[in-house]
């Protein structure tokens, strides 16, 4: 199992102090590799570090579940799904080109275009002082181009004019170095929509009214990170199944197959939406590598909905990539230590 732990929240040498954002807790981390075991699996659980290659020279196994982000780069979630396809290891989940694809949000969003799947118009500001196409309406919302779990969104992101929106975009760029993604902002209700395998899971509506106080009525970092917390005001109400007509659920559940597709999104996926009041729904980004922290990720929450318990699902997104690659069973023959096959093993080479 390969993963990428997140440490201590803090800013640090001119580091962002949403770096690790994306990261997983160690509780996630041990309660999947728990789950795996307990399925009969031999795990390996492996840190995802610069030494990660060497590693997979030096141990053999049948199949990686993949929840590593990445530690650096424009296509960093991609990293490890490269080095495994470039030495033929089996891995969970979408290959490293959906991955790389998927994290820049421009490119996601020419891609929908071109499917004719709805995502609201959009600029990419290389540098702050671009010029705005005058065409975009506001409100607008300012997000870095290349960054997932909300980091680099704030309450202040969302701007009704061209001052405002100046001064964020140079924010955003001084702060994560990267285009800035300048898109129009989609008044109506927040949803998100899981797909397991190719079936759709029951669709998650976060309704922001009770955080008004924090005036996060959208997904900001600090939503993403302390969901829940009540006395930030960053407590929103989840509906799953979403309070959505039964045409309206196909509707949201159409558009997440089509962009899970146009994508080339493998065993699991969940996208971002935002419904509008016509009942249009505006896909904002897709992501092929969606939490599953059964604490405080949302796709677990969809497919308990749909009555499967955690431990279920991770042995599901196995069996799921077992049957891509022609197998029935996985059998993990490790060149590895009785002590390395029991615990946590640090990603660096190890005799055979």
């Amino acid at each position: 199992m390969t993963y990428n732990l997140k440490r201590e929240v803090y800013e640090r040498d001119g580091i962002p102090f949403d770096v690790d954002s994306e990261f997983d807790s160690q509780k996630t981390i041990d309660t999947i590799g728990a789950s795996l075991r307990r399925a009969g699996h031999t795990v390996h659980l492996v840190e995802a570090t610069a030494d990660l290659p060497q590693w997979f020279l030096t141990h053999r196994v049948d199949l990686v579940f993949n929840i590593a982000e990445g530690t650096h780069g424009a296509n960093r979630e991609s990293q490890v799904p490269a080095i495994l396809e470039s030495l033929r290891v089996p891995f969970t989940g979408s290959s490293s080109v959906t991955l790389a694809i998927a994290l820049d949000k421009a490119k996601t969003k020419q891609i929908l275009s071109s499917e004719g799947i709805p995502t609201p118009r959009w600029q990419l500001f290389p540098t702050p002082t671009t010029a705005l196409n005058p065409t975009l309406a506001f409100p607008l919302i300012v997000k870095p181009n290349r960054e997932g779990s909300g980091k680099g969104i704030w309450r202040q992101s969302v701007v009704g004019d061209e001052a405002t929106l100046r001064r964020q975009v140079a924010r955003v760029y001084e702060r994560y170095r990267q285009e800035v993604l300048v898109e129009e902002f989609i008044n109506g209700r927040e949803l998100t929509a899981g797909i397991l395998g190719s079936e759709p899971l029951p669709i998650l509506e976060i309704d922001f009214s009770p955080c008004r106080s924090s005036g996060e009525f959208f997904y900001t970092w600090r939503m993403k990170e302390f969901q829940g917390d009540a006395a930030r005001g960053l407590n929103p109400t989840l509906h799953c199944p979403a309070r959505l007509s039964a045409e309206l659920t196909a509707r949201v559940h159409d558009v997440a197959l089509r962009a899970h597709r146009a994508l080339g999104c493998l065993d699991l996926s969940r996208t971002d939406i935002r419904l509008r009041n016509d009942g249009t729904p505006f896909v904002l980004e897709i992501n092929p590598l969606p939490g599953l922290s059964p604490c405080d990720s949302n796709f677990p929450i969809m497919t308990a909905a749909a009555g499967i318990a955690h431990e279920t699902l991770i042995q599901r997104i196995v069996e799921l990539a077992m049957l891509r690659y022609g197998r029935s069973q996985a059998v993990v023959k490790p060149h590895a230590s009785t002590q390395e096959l029991s615990g946590r093993v640090p990603a660096q080479p190890s005799a055979p």
